[in-house]
């Protein structure tokens, strides 16, 4: 194989795999940019970010459950008893 043929080869292997990655990213929602960088949330991404927040949530309550003095947590306890 000549020089040439074997630059050939090469640029041919590179632009096949840069259209495979191209098409992988597209299947898991992923854009790029000119430089290849990824773009803007992917929808796991978003769901991701849901699921913190209402994690963050029950943490807050947990927080003011365990912060709070017994007496006050057991008596709310007693209070939707008698409901």
């Amino acid at each position: 194989m000549s020089f040439w043929g074997f630059v050939l080869l090469i640029v041919l292997a590179s632009m096949a795999f840069a259209a495979w990655k191209r098409s992988q990213d597209a299947k898991q929602g992923i854009v790029r940019d000119e430089r290849g960088n990824p773009v803007g949330h992917t929808p796991r991404e978003a769901e991701l970010e849901r699921e913190v927040e209402e994690l963050r949530e029950r943490v807050k309550v947990l927080e003011r459950i365990a912060t709070d003095p017994s007496r006050r947590t057991a008596e709310e306890i007693e209070n939707l008893r008698d409901d």
